[in-house]
């Protein structure tokens, strides 16, 4: 790793501090690189990123020189921007970081920067001048944690959406779905369309509320919707009619049932982006739905001797529930689960809704001081009802483990997980 990169992760050290000051005078300094291009910006505890790979495939698909920015990576800092349909160049994304801090490095100087930025604060501005440098036309930007204070919120988006929200990082959030929903509609502003998916009343009369406050233009996704659907292998089959539009019958890019509501969210969002001057057909959201990847969200691996790994970043309740139901439906011979999860998860939730749906229990940890140590999770897992849980805190070690039982398993708790072993379960996919 370059000394560019080794200062960029150093501001790990800072930890997550939620507020605009910062972010605003390293834009500011770079001369606002994030009014350069168009932008759709996406929210919400789960779904935001399939949101924003649907999204962004669809633009792609529509010709548009598209960015998108997601958080966090797998194993490479370049998976956070992809312009078009690949990482950043390497060299760009370095020269692009070494410039941020030189700039992070002049405003401490002056004593306008007052603190060091955290590591997201300068990732999102790096985000924001590699789109500035690339001609981006349209960037599509995740929020990295809620919304009002995040990053991510000093752009000017035509539209955005607010995918779900369910109870994760309540320390930062609150510990209502009113609070939550809250922080998150903070990325609500004068003039744009919100686009809000299927939320629980208590947050979607939060929701509706800013955005009328702020003057915001507001569609419910499912409203006027019609959907019909059938599951093949995994996979959403799907024709949907909105008010504006028709769609399909095209099959899913990824998998389960819940991607269902995330397309109706992608759809309606890309329907208010062409209603802004962003010319997207019907034909290119079509080929959005059905190509968009990623990773490590229900996504199925053969490796050698055509044993099979589901690798699912499910890492708060919600996202365990839908890992739950496409267990049930499409692996109801309970394979065994690989699981890890960081100190600030809810294990007990967790491992309520995975339980029933899995058989052997294997306690890791991924390569993160932030993770739970295996046997630690291991207590964990018991006090919750498992009754054959096993402890290797090598991931890799652990999914060997799991092998030995059943030739189809599961790994699932975090993302840091997926990301430790991904790379290794697709190498051995390659050379199967």
């Amino acid at each position: 790793m370059s000394n560019t990169f080794d200062r960029l992760f150093a501001l790990e050290t800072f930890g997550i501090k939620l507020g605009l000051d910062n972010i605003s005078l390293l834009c500011e300094e770079l001369g606002h690189p994030e009014r350069t291009f168009q932008s759709l910006h996406v929210a919400g505890t789960n779904g935001k990123g399939s949101v924003t790979a649907m999204t962004h495939a669809a633009l792609r698909a529509a010709g548009i020189r598209a960015g998108r920015y997601t958080s966090p990576h797998l194993r490479d800092l370049a998976e956070r921007f992809v312009i078009d349909d690949r990482p950043v160049d390497a060299a760009l994304l370095e020269s692009t970081v070494a410039d941020v801090l030189s700039c992070a490095d002049r405003l401490r100087a002056s004593g306008a920067l007052t603190v060091h930025p955290t590591f997201f604060e300068a990732t999102t501005a790096a985000a924001f001048e590699l789109f500035r440098r690339s001609e981006v036309e349209v960037g599509v930007i995740e929020v990295g944690l809620g919304g009002r204070f995040d990053a991510t919120n000093v752009i000017r988006p035509v539209a955005g959406a607010i995918t779900t929200i369910d109870f994760d990082h309540q320390q930062h959030l609150g510990d209502t779905l009113a609070a939550i929903a809250f922080e998150k509609a903070g990325i609500v502003k004068p003039g744009m369309t919100l686009v809000m998916g299927d939320l629980r009343p208590e947050a979607a009369s939060v929701i509706q509320r800013c955005a009328a406050e702020r003057g915001a233009a507001f569609v419910e996704a499912a409203q006027d919707t019609r959907v019909e659907s059938e599951m093949i292998a995994g996979r959403a089959r799907l024709t949907l009619r909105t008010p504006s539009s028709s769609y399909g019958p095209v099959t899913l890019g990824l998998r389960g049932q819940h991607q269902i509501g995330n397309a109706i969210v992608a759809v309606r969002l890309l329907e208010e982006a062409a209603a802004s001057g962003i010319a997207v057909s019907s034909a290119a959201i079509e080929q959005g739905l059905a190509h968009a990847e990623w990773p490590a969200r229900l996504e199925l691996l053969t490796v050698e001797r055509g044993r099979r790994v589901l690798l699912d970043a499910a890492h708060n309740p919600e996202g365990a529930r839908a890992l739950a139901t496409y267990l049930t439906q499409w692996h109801p011979e309970r394979p065994p689960l690989v699981i890890g999860v960081m100190r600030d998860k809810n294990v007990a939730d967790i491992a309520h809704t995975l339980l029933p749906v899995v058989s052997t229990v294997i306690a890791t940890a991924a390569p993160t001081p932030r993770a739970i140590p295996a046997g630690d999770l291991a207590r964990h897992l018991r006090a919750a009802g498992a009754e054959d849980v096993r402890v290797e805190p090598d991931p890799m070690r652990a999914i060997d483990a799991a092998f030995e039982v059943a030739d189809t398993i599961c790994v699932a708790g975090s993302i840091f997980l997926a990301g430790a072993v991904r790379d290794e379960l697709r190498q051995r996919a390659i050379l199967r």
